[in-house]
């Protein structure tokens, strides 16, 4: 068998633990590839391992050796992937491996807004509770989510475990429809309907040419007055500067982000630098739990070593 050349791109976003390929291979790991040093780094590759690094039409005509790209998670937007097929390199990804993880992430940015926990922690960091003449303090008003709808728009592993979780909390579970759909897919709620009918809207699909810019000024218009957006799952669904007009201006509840369309945001993000009690903002790591990675990386080696075998496995 033939020794393989094994590139990874920016290992550091994966657990810290040895690969275990049980092929012959050349391994050449980097913590971090700048898009300028993609090219380059590729080179004579062919299996390319990426979480994030963009492999472009580009590169994998400059490659022909390349046979794999495995990418370290499910979306698979920074891979030409229709380059690739065209060039007859397989590409695979990592299904299922956080859907806890993301899911209690969204449960939990939902739980803290709808009871508008940043804004009592402001309150607190204020010294308010301390000139209360009550033993307590009631300022932004909190609000159970048992009874309230929640609409999920991704009916995967994630959107599926979220809407059990939610069911749990006695709240009403909707899947919403394609924004553009012809139809309506039975066990699913038409998309406008789907908008004005939240509570709580928690996005948990893939960001696509149909799905980009999903909530915009129109449908945030369209939600309830006092409704939470949750978005755990990319960042471009969402117009973010229409959703800082809705949170300051608007009557939007509230807002809980763990991806923005620009990551790293090098270049600056509005809802960075808003500062409201009613946003919350974590850097794309709803994924990451411990479990969650390790799961990730084991899943990662065997999408490889299967591949290696003549028998691949997840492929996109």
């Amino acid at each position: 068998m033939e020794t393989l050349k094994v590139v990874a791109l920016d290992r550091d976003t994966l657990a810290d633990k040895p690969f275990g390929f049980d092929f012959k291979h050349e391994l050449a790991e980097y913590g971090n590839t700048e898009p300028q040093n993609t090219a380059k780094r590729l080179q004579g590759a062919q299996v390319v391992i990426t979480n994030k690094v963009v492999i472009d039409a580009g590169h994998i005509a400059a490659n022909p050796q390349l046979k794999l790209i495995a990418v370290a998670a499910t979306g698979v937007n920074n891979v030409d992937v229709a380059a690739a097929k065209a060039a007859g390199v397989a590409v695979c990804n990592i299904r299922a491996y956080g859907n806890d993880s993301v899911a209690e992430h969204a449960f939990m940015l939902m739980i803290a807004l709808m009871r508008n926990l940043p804004a009592y922690q402001r309150d607190i960091a204020a010294g308010v509770w301390e000139q209360s003449p009550f033993f307590c303090h009631f300022g932004a008003p909190m609000r159970d989510l048992n009874g309230k709808t929640l609409v999920i728009f991704g009916r995967g592993g994630i959107g599926v475990t979220l809407a059990d979780y939610a069911r749990a909390f006695g709240m009403e579970v909707l899947f919403g429809e394609h924004k553009h759909a012809n139809g309506v897919r039975e066990g699913y709620v038409a998309f406008d309907e789907a908008i004005r009918r939240a509570d709580v809207i928690s996005l948990h699909c893939p960001l696509t040419e149909q799905t980009a810019g999903m909530i915009g000024e129109a449908e945030l218009q369209q939600m309830k007055p006092g409704a939470v957006l949750v978005n755990c799952a990319r960042g471009g669904l969402v117009d973010e500067h229409a959703l800082m007009a809705a949170l300051k201006y608007g009557t939007l509840g509230g807002a809980g982000f763990d991806v923005l369309t620009e990551e790293p945001p090098r270049n600056g993000n509005p809802l960075l630098k808003a500062r409201l009690p009613n946003l919350i903002v974590t850097p794309h790591m709803a994924w990451g739990s411990t479990e969650a990675r390790h799961r990730l990386f084991d899943m990662l080696v065997e999408n490889i070593n299967r591949f290696a075998a003549g028998r691949p496995q997840n492929l996109v």
